[in-house]
Formats: structure tokens, C-alpha cells, sequence
């Protein structure tokens, strides 16, 4: 085999899918700076142990990286990503749903709404125009 054609693991690809999707919502939210990126990373290394010990949690690692980022996030920053559905009252963060379950969202739990999936943020808050 030449150099760089070594197969993707699963693994990989999951935890890699997982990392682009948590990026582009933080990408919307223009809160991508150098430190978020490394919460991220911290996150996907935390996170491929845990899929190592249990590779059908695969398909839950994007959701459970989202939910690690918002966690670092509220510690260091305050909460993120707000929820840009409720325009009155005191500004709140989306949760991912389900908290453990494949194709992950970001829902408000005030206003009782799906707002997107992890990844999409941006074709509902602005951050990018939906084709």
C-alpha cells in the first residue's frame, strides 16, 4: 500500500464527523477562536476512549461532543449556543437531544422546539446561508 492509503477506521470517521459538525456550529456562533477549537479536540480524544470501550456508542459521539463543548463552554464563557428562537426573557442555552442517541439537535426546552442538528446551526441563527 502507498503512504496515505490506509483505510479510515470507523472510528475515526465518526469521531472526525463528529469534530466538523460541533466545528460549524461554533463556526455559526462566531465563537471558534483558538481555545474553543482545543475544547473540541480535548473532547475527541475523551471521546474516542469512550467509543473504543463501546463501538456501538459510534453513532452518539457527536451529540456527546457537543454536549462536552457547551459544558467546557459554560464553565469558561457562559452558556452556549443561545437560543436564537426565544426573543424575549433571559437569554438561554439550546440542549442537545437526545442527551444519549444518534442524529443529535439542538432544541429549546422553553419554547418547545427542535432549532436544528448538531451542525446546522448556521442555517438557523445567520451563520450561513442555506442553499
Amino acid at each position: 500500500m502507498s503512504p496515505g492509503s490506509d483505510p479510515v477506521s470507523p472510528l475515526e470517521q465518526a469521531l472526525h464527523a463528529a469534530r466538523a459538525l460541533v466545528l460549524a456550529d461554533l463556526v455559526a456562533q462566531q465563537v471558534a477562536e483558538a481555545d474553543v477549537v482545543s475544547m473540541v479536540e480535548e473532547s475527541v480524544v475523551q471521546r474516542r476512549w469512550w467509543v473504543e470501550q463501546w463501538p456501538d456508542g459510534a453513532a452518539y459521539v457527536a451529540g456527546l461532543i457537543a454536549q462536552d463543548v457547551q459544558d467546557a463552554l459554560l464553565e469558561r464563557y457562559g452558556r452556549w449556543p443561545l437560543c436564537p428562537v426565544c426573543g424575549t426573557g433571559d437569554p438561554h442555552a439550546l440542549d442537545v437531544e437526545p442527551e444519549l442517541g444518534p442524529d443529535p439537535r439542538w432544541v429549546c426546552h422553553k419554547a418547545g422546539v427542535r432549532v436544528a442538528a448538531v451542525g446546522a446551526l448556521g442555517a438557523v441563527t445567520g451563520g450561513s446561508s442555506p442553499s
